[in-house]
């Protein structure tokens, strides 16, 4: 497989629940070689329209990606329609779908919606669907950008700036002040 790794996407999703109640639907999709994530999209009612409209939106997202995605792992939630596989087998991409009852043949995904639930959704209370979506876009974007991965050598999936190592310590609030992002200013 890690031969396979830059050309691999795995897609879940995870349930959120708001401050009234509301079970809210959160679908992310996460290149396996450089472990970034997309967040697609987050809705009350997945029906098919919507996830093949957050398919479609991914793909355009990809499609300047070299070396190009071959393969799409998802597992066998009904969420995922047929018109689903269809936008990323249109796009030659091959959706392998993991066995039933194996949630480690999704081990990429899995591992993100519990890091994304033990560093941020179980600290806040979400109140709406758009809340919810404000809170994602900003977790992602700080697991994106500043968050190391021991399983890409303590590199961060989207390489930005070069960190200095000296001069003074400066820390970044994210989500409000849950999660501190320490970096070092140039000198």
């Amino acid at each position: 497989m890690t031969h396979y790794k830059d050309q691999l996407l795995a897609c879940d999703f995870f349930t959120a629940e708001t401050l009234f109640l509301q079970t809210l639907y959160v679908l992310v999709f996460i290149e396996i070689g450089t472990r970034r994530v997309h967040f697609a999209g987050c809705t009350a009612h997945p029906d098919k329209a919507w996830v093949t409209q957050q398919a479609r939106q991914v793909m355009w997202e990809l499609e300047d990606r070299e070396p190009g995605i071959r393969f799409l792992i998802r597992d066998n939630d009904k969420k995922f329609t047929q018109s689903f596989d269809t936008v990323f087998g249109a796009e030659g991409i091959d959706v392998i779908s993991t066995p039933y009852r194996a949630s480690n043949a999704n081990t990429f995904a899995e591992r993100w919606i519990r890091s994304a639930r033990e560093e941020c959704l179980d600290k806040l209370l979400i109140i709406n669907q758009a809340h919810l979506r404000r809170v994602m876009r900003e977790y992602v974007e700080f697991f994106n950008t500043a968050r190391p991965h021991q399983g890409i050598e303590q590199r961060i999936p989207v390489p930005g700036l070069t960190h200095e190592s000296t001069g003074p310590v400066r820390c970044r609030t994210v989500l409000g002040g849950i999660i501190r992002d320490y970096y070092r200013d140039a000198a």
